[in-house]
């Protein structure tokens, strides 16, 4: 087993191998003048069962050539079996036609990655769960929820908490970590008139002098999460805290979240993190590291994935 990474995520992709035990792989991912991406790959992987770590997060259209461009060098390098390792699949909003002449670009790049010449992909909670099936190759979809989970454990008298799906398309994934947690669940019904923009309209539960958890996959412009914040705390909530798995924070995200009434806000590493975001008050990262290298490890011996989330 061999672990190449690209220039999205290099952080996570080093915390991966410290896990698993072994040398990130040598491998250069650099530009031409004109911007083409360039790869070389500097080691022996002929026969090997090659993992890339790459994230397809801003900017997300030179990220994905790198991992495609990788693929295939790798592919040409008579890797036995080349596995794409998304943390953060980009494009997984556009995962159907919302109106009429849309593209579904979730589809187009699942055939990208295939035709570049993956044989596997293993990502890191879909936005939507049927991306898997757009995909002709195994596809494993983890669930950051164990991670959270546990930080949640640490951090919370569980007896106080309510766990808030941040609109009615995330109740499953919100009603998943309150099964875990043994606590309630409630949702804040919202409309969104635009992309990026949404009106809280009313909150299903009763959340008063409650801790209450915004679970969501994704956080983009922020204005969501701050929206149901004020409408949770004008509920009688005692306090708003969100997870949420990917850390897009595009624009001027950071700064709506630092100053909003969110008591905090935690986000995984599936993206790497900006030195505005690091620098956040409010705003705290936890490593899938474990959780990745884990399915790495299992995927490699054979083993089950799956059986990570029983």
């Amino acid at each position: 087993m061999k672990v190449f990474a690209g220039n999205s995520n290099r952080h996570l992709a080093e915390a991966i191998c410290n896990y698993l035990n072994v040398p990130l792989g040598r491998a250069t991912v650099r530009r031409f003048a004109d911007q083409e991406i360039f790869v070389e790959v500097q080691e022996n992987v002929r026969g090997e069962d090659v993992f890339l770590v790459q994230s397809t997060s801003f900017p997300t259209n030179d990220h994905l050539m790198e991992l495609l461009i990788m693929i295939d060098a790798m592919r040409r390098s008579s890797a036995r079996r080349i596995t794409a390792v998304l943390p953060y699949f980009g494009y997984a909003r556009q995962d159907r036609r919302a109106s009429g002449r849309t593209p579904i670009s979730a589809k187009l790049v699942a055939n990208l990655i295939t035709e570049a010449g993956a044989d596997r992909v293993l990502t890191l909670d879909l936005h939507a769960g049927q991306i898997q099936g757009f995909f002709d190759i195994p596809t494993d979809n983890l669930y950051a929820v164990p991670i959270l989970t546990r930080d949640i454990k640490a951090n919370y008298n569980l007896g106080n908490v309510m766990v808030v799906s941040p609109d009615v398309g995330g109740v499953v994934r919100a009603r998943s970590l309150a099964k875990r947690l043994d606590c309630l669940l409630a949702i804040v019904d919202k409309r969104r008139d635009r992309p990026g923009e949404s009106e809280v309209m009313n909150i299903i539960g009763d959340v008063t002098g409650k801790d209450c958890l915004l679970i969501d996959d994704i956080v983009d412009s922020g204005g969501t999460l701050c929206n149901a914040a004020d409408a949770l705390l004008a509920q009688g909530a005692a306090s708003v805290t969100a997870y949420i798995t990917h850390g897009v924070l595009s624009g001027g995200a950071v700064t709506r979240i630092t100053s909003s009434k969110l008591r905090e806000l935690v986000i995984t590493d599936s993206i790497q993190p900006t030195t505005a975001v690091q620098s956040a008050h409010n705003i705290r990262v936890v490593s899938t590291a474990s959780l990745m290298g884990e399915a790495i490890n299992r995927t490699s011996q054979e083993e089950s994935v799956s059986s990570l989330f029983d």
